[in-house]
């Protein structure tokens, strides 16, 4: 009796030791996401942001098959648009496997905001604007961290003072208004030929507008290239 019993916990160490002793554990999950949230802090710390996280409680009998190569972490959302990002660690190999771990993640930096109330259609200047210290990533339309996008737009709709800026509240201004003549640039390659137009809509840089050909008075969509200035392609 005693060597069978001896037998039966020979066979259980044999067969149960290593195989737990090669499974992913809680703990080691848990310090893949802190070097990966870690490295993540570093890296925004050298472009001026401040990171701070939480990582979300693991189950301490947690356990998943064994992972010969580093344990892959990296966000399922971005952490620029929510403070709830979460992280999916996953392990590659003959027993693939993924889990996703909720972190809170706060990045804080400067960010412009309205210095003074703005109305609606009104210009921007750099006196319009200033920096402040916001938690970047709350911002869900994305904050606008540089004045040099912001100078010369348009406000959307009127905001108060220390509204964060974001691309929803400005607008590109007009290039060219309804009405006006314009230079038509008829392009391909190196050659170009001019002709003379009316601008049936208004547009700013970029956007593309019907305009009226005086010379042929056909109507063309043209795109806006500078004030005045619209091209068709040839």
């Amino acid at each position: 009796m005693r060597i069978t019993n001896f037998i039966i916990a020979l066979l259980t160490t044999v067969i149960t030791g290593p195989a737990l002793a090669s499974m992913t554990t809680a703990e080691q999950i848990r310090n893949g996401a802190e070097r990966f949230l870690a490295e993540f802090s570093d890296t925004q710390a050298s472009e001026g942001f401040s990171v701070t996280y939480d990582i979300g409680q693991l189950d301490a009998r947690l356990s998943l098959a064994t992972c010969a190569a580093p344990l892959g972490v990296s966000f399922s959302g971005d952490p620029w648009k929510t403070t709830q990002p979460s992280l999916m660690v996953s392990c590659e190999g003959e027993r693939p496997w993924r889990m996703f771990l909720p972190v809170s993640v706060t990045i804080t930096g400067e960010a412009m905001v309205a210095s003074r109330p703005l109305g609606r259609g009104e210009r921007l200047t750099e006196s319009a604007m200033q920096p402040d210290s916001v938690v970047v990533n709350s911002i869900r339309r994305g904050a606008i961290t540089s004045a040099k996008q912001l100078v010369g737009m348009e406000m959307r709709r009127g905001i108060n003072a220390g509204t964060v800026f974001t691309p929803d509240l400005v607008l590109a201004p007009a290039a060219i208004e309804r009405g006006d003549h314009v230079i038509i640039s008829a392009r391909s390659g190196n050659f170009s030929v001019n002709s003379r137009g009316k601008a049936l809509a208004s547009g700013a840089i970029g956007e593309q507008v019907l305009i009226e050909n005086l010379s042929s008075s056909r109507t063309v969509r043209a795109r806006v290239t500078a004030p005045g200035h619209v091209e068709i392609p040839m």
